[in-house]
């Protein structure tokens, strides 16, 4: 859980600094800054969509997950969750739940999130994950002056994620092949491409609905395995 517990952290930490130095940036700066990165994110997950040839498996994860994730409604679900922590703080502004579920999505549905996790829990090796939380305060600075106090939140998404993953590990040991885990890493990638979307335009993807996307080639893995 080290690697975890650091990468929250950084996210706190990362949020903080983000949170005094917007005092100083005009809006039109912030707005600039963030379709930025909004590029930037599409092409982390461009990268990481590209780390896999089973784009019939991707295909078929990102269309069930999808699906998965409507019926349950986890978007709706963070967005109440980060309304529920704007009330319970006073002098945080409309732009809270933004925040949070965007901040929240973007640490979690990564590669790094879920190979680092893995290793973690399986090896005892926090390399990944300490490589992540040095990103992911960098970008909390940036998220964090252009999205408000909601992005320091989804430090609470991330340990919760990756913790239970992390202590997953052990259980899951046996259907984590190479091949499951470059799956499940470019199912990742489309996802973070939709979030970089999200960032740079006025209408809105559900990449909260698609979550579930992420594990469906660990679920399909599985389902193999019994009928060998």
């Amino acid at each position: 859980m080290l690697g975890t517990i650091v990468n929250s952290l950084t996210i706190i930490a990362g949020s903080l600094a983000g949170l005094f130095f917007k005092k100083g940036i005009p809006e039109k700066y912030n707005q600039t800054v963030m379709q930025a990165m909004g590029l930037c994110v599409m092409l982390i997950g461009v990268k990481g969509a590209l780390g896999s040839d089973d784009l019939l498996v991707i295909i078929i994860s990102c269309a069930l997950g999808a699906l998965i994730g409507e019926r349950i409604g986890i978007e709706s679900l963070l967005e109440r969750t980060g309304n529920f922590l704007q009330k319970k703080i006073s002098g945080t502004g409309t732009g809270f739940s933004a925040g949070f579920v965007t901040a929240s999505l973007m640490y979690c549905v990564g590669s790094m999130a879920i190979v680092g996790s893995l290793e973690s829990g399986l090896a005892g090796n926090h390399a990944t994950l300490f490589a992540k939380a040095t990103i992911d305060g960098i970008v909390s600075v940036i998220l964090g002056s252009s999205l408000g106090i909601g992005v320091l939140f989804s430090s609470i998404s991330v340990f919760l994620y990756q913790g239970g993953i992390t202590l997953l590990a052990g259980l899951l040991k046996p259907l984590l092949i190479p091949a499951v885990v470059s799956q499940m890493s470019a199912t990742g990638g489309v996802l973070i491409v939709g979030l970089g979307l999200n960032m740079i335009r006025e209408k809105k993807i559900k990449v909260g609905n698609m979550l579930p996307a992420v594990f469906i080639p660990l679920v399909y893995y599985f389902i193999l395995t019994l009928f060998r």
